[in-house]
């Protein structure tokens, strides 16, 4: 078989990508999950971990040498060049442990990388095509707060303010769900599923 397809998946915080993405691999989809790499590679890769230390100081690291969340984000939440620079670092480096996770799905006919900043980090121009998964912003909000109880609705809303405007993320993507409550999940990745399949037996 050749190279699988390679198809992004987006979505602002609360969106739901999460859920849609669980629905594709009960499909038998590899799911990349870009945001959890990167978390697990801020302690694990040793160019990465150093360039951390560099940028914001040994303090980014605890003693065990997990990361300091609480100092790191401290740095980097309300200042948004700062943001940028952190994810300057980690983005090249979720980028290489992704080739190497997409070449041993070879025998895929397509797989997905699940990433919240999948345009800001400019990854849709290596991928085949990208779906966004859209909800309003109210009711994206309502989600995360009931699903992380410690953050504030201001807090909330920094994040999202932080992330590519929605509108701007639709008129770049080459395909919608629309995760609203009231439009049926399931039949819309089925939709897609069939469309990437067939798209490789040809």
């Amino acid at each position: 078989m050749n190279a699988p397809l390679q198809v992004g998946i987006t979505g602002g915080i609360g969106s739901g990508k999460s859920l849609v993405c669980k629905i594709f691999q009960c499909l038998g989809v590899p799911v990349y999950d870009a945001d959890s790499h990167a978390k697990e590679l801020m302690t694990t890769d040793g160019i990465l971990v150093s360039e951390i230390k560099k940028e914001f100081g040994v303090l980014s690291y605890d003693a065990d040498g997990g990361l300091n969340r609480e100092y790191l984000g401290k740095e980097v939440f309300n200042d948004s060049d700062r943001l940028k620079t952190l994810n300057k670092l980690v983005h090249p480096r979720v980028g290489i442990d992704y080739k190497k996770w997409v070449d041993q799905k070879k025998n895929q006919p397509y797989v997905l990388k699940e990433a919240a900043l999948l345009y800001e980090a400019g990854s849709d121009r290596s991928l085949y095509k990208v779906i966004v998964v859209h909800a309003n912003e109210s009711l994206r909000i309502q989600r995360v707060l009931k699903r992380d109880p410690h953050r504030t609705a201001d807090q909330v809303i920094a994040i999202i303010r932080n992330q590519m405007p929605e509108d701007e993320k639709l008129k770049r993507a080459d395909f919608m769900i629309r995760n609203d409550e009231t439009t049926l999940l399931i039949p819309q990745v089925l939709s897609l599923h069939h469309h990437f399949i067939s798209l490789q037996s040809l």
